[in-house]
C-alpha cells in the first residue's frame, strides 16, 4: 500500500477540514516567526545599545575605580596598554572621565565629561553613528562638544549654543571653559542622555590638567561570535594588575534578561501551539470517527495497525508541510521588511528604557536561522504529539465491529 498516496487522497477528499486545519497551523507559524524575529531584534538592539554604543565588550580600570570613580584613579601606562591590546588583534580605546557643573543661560545641571579619542572610539563602539542632530566630535575643533538629548533639553540649548563647564582640575585649580554644542545624541543610556558631555581627549586633558593616563580602556572583539570569557582572560593577562571585566558583569540585568529571552521565545511558541494542537486533535479525531467503517474494511483485507498509524501520521504531516511552507513564505518576507523598516512605536512608547539602556521607539526585527527554524520545528512536534491519540484509536479498531459501526 502506498501510504503517502493514500494520505494525500484522504487530505484532498476532506479538503474543507484539511483547509481549516492547515490554515490554523500556518497562521500560528506565521505569528511565531514574526514574534521570534521581533524578539531577536529586541535582544540585538539591547545588546548593541549596551555594548556597541557605550561599554565595549571588555573594560579595564584601576582596582576600585568602578565603586568610586575618582579623577585621580587612573592608569598612567594607558597608551602603552592600548597599543599592546591592539597588537594582540583586538580593538581598544582609552577614555577619561570628569564631573562638574554645566550651565547655559539661567539653567544648570550636573554633568559627566567624557574625553575620548574619536578615531580609536570608532573601532570599539558605534556611538559616533548615534548623533540625532549636528555632527560627531572633530579633533580639529576642541571647543565643540556632543551632549545627551535630555541634557540639551535641561539646559535649553541647541546646535551651536554655548555652554560653560565648571569643575576641579587634577591639580586642584578651577577647571572652567566655554564650549559650543556641536552635536546632540539620540537616546543611548540614561546616564548619557541626562548628563554626558563628550569632548576630544586633548580638550579634556587641557581642561582637567591631565597630561597622561586614562580612567578606562574599552576593548572590542573583532569577531563578536568569539568566546567573550576567553577574550576577557586574554585581555586580563595583558592588563596585569588592573581590573578587567566583561560587559555582562558591568550590566548584569541586561545580560540575564537576554539569557532568558531565548527561553521566553520557546515558551510563547509552546503556549500558542497548544491551541493549534487542540485544533489538530479535534480535526483528526473527527476524521477517524467518520472513517471507522473504512478502517475496518482496510484491516479486514490485511492492512496492519502500524500501517493505519502511518497513514494518520502521513495525513497530518502533509498538512503540516503545507502549513509550514505557507508560514515561511508569509512570515519570512514580513520579518525581513521589519528588519529594514521597523515598527514605529513612537506614538505610544516614546523614549523607552530597558534595564537602564535606551531603546529606540523604532522596533526592528532580526531574522536568524533560529527565528525561522524553531517555529516550524515546534509546529511539526506539536502536530505529531496531537495526532498520537487519534492514530492509536484508529489502530486498535476491530474489523468486525468497525464494518458494522453506525
Amino acid at each position: 500500500m502506498n501510504i503517502v498516496a493514500f494520505a494525500a487522497r484522504n487530505v484532498k477528499r476532506n479538503w474543507h477540514r484539511s483547509l481549516v486545519t492547515t490554515l490554523a497551523m500556518a497562521l500560528a507559524g506565521f505569528i511565531m516567526i514574526l514574534f521570534a524575529s521581533l524578539s531577536e531584534g529586541l535582544m540585538q538592539t539591547s545588546e548593541r545599545n549596551a555594548v556597541a554604543m557605550n561599554l565595549g565588550d571588555i573594560q579595564i580600570h584601576v582596582e576600585g575605580y568602578r565603586d568610586d570613580p575618582d579623577l585621580y584613579m587612573r592608569m598612567d601606562d594607558a597608551d602603552a596598554l592600548v597599543s599592546k591590546i591592539q597588537q594582540a588583534g583586538l580593538y581598544a580605546t582609552q577614555r577619561l572621565y570628569g564631573f562638574g557643573l554645566a550651565a547655559a543661560g539661567t539653567s544648570s545641571a550636573g554633568v559627566q565629561l567624557r574625553g575620548i579619542n574619536p578615531e580609536n572610539e570608532k573601532t570599539v563602539t558605534l556611538i559616533h553613528q548615534h548623533v540625532m542632530a549636528g555632527q560627531w566630535l572633530d579633533p580639529l575643533e576642541p571647543a565643540g562638544v556632543v551632549i545627551g538629548r535630555k541634557l540639551a533639553r535641561t539646559l535649553g540649548v541647541g546646535l551651536g549654543d554655548e555652554i560653560i563647564f565648571l569643575g576641579q582640575a587634577s591639580d586642584g585649580s578651577m577647571a572652567n571653559d566655554l564650549y559650543h554644542v556641536r552635536g546632540i545624541m539620540k537616546s543611548v543610556a540614561q546616564d548619557i542622555d541626562r548628563g554626558a558631555i563628550f569632548m576630544s581627549e586633548d580638550a579634556f586633558r587641557d581642561l582637567m590638567m591631565l597630561p597622561r593616563g586614562a580612567h578606562e580602556i574599552a576593548v572590542m572583539r573583532p569577531d563578536r561570535r568569539a568566546d567573550l570569557e576567553q577574550a576577557r582572560s586574554h585581555v586580563a593577562t595583558l592588563a596585569g594588575e588592573y581590573e578587567t571585566v566583561s560587559w555582562d558583569t558591568l550590566m548584569p540585568v541586561i545580560a540575564r534578561i537576554l539569557e532568558i529571552m531565548d527561553a521566553q521565545i520557546i515558551i510563547m511558541i509552546l503556549i500558542t501551539y497548544v491551541a493549534v494542537a487542540m485544533v489538530v486533535l479535534n480535526a483528526i479525531l473527527m476524521s477517524v470517527f467518520e472513517r471507522i467503517h473504512e478502517f475496518g474494511v482496510m484491516k479486514a483485507i490485511g492492512v496492519s495497525p502500524w500501517q493505519i498509524v502511518l497513514l494518520i501520521f502521513s495525513e497530518t504531516l502533509i498538512q503540516v508541510l503545507v502549513a509550514s511552507v505557507l508560514a515561511l513564505i508569509s512570515g519570512w518576507p514580513l520579518a525581513l521588511y521589519y528588519q529594514t523598516h521597523g515598527i514605529d512605536l513612537s506614538a505610544i512608547a516614546g523614549s523607552t528604557t530597558f534595564g537602564g539602556i535606551a531603546i529606540d521607539p523604532i522596533w526592528y526585527a532580526y531574522v536568524t536561522p533560529n527565528s525561522l527554524i524553531l517555529p516550524v520545528a515546534f509546529l511539526y512536534l506539536i502536530a505529531v504529539l496531537a495526532v498520537i491519540y487519534p492514530a492509536a484509536k484508529a489502530a486498535v479498531i476491530q474489523p468486525v465491529q468497525a464494518i458494522y459501526y453506525r
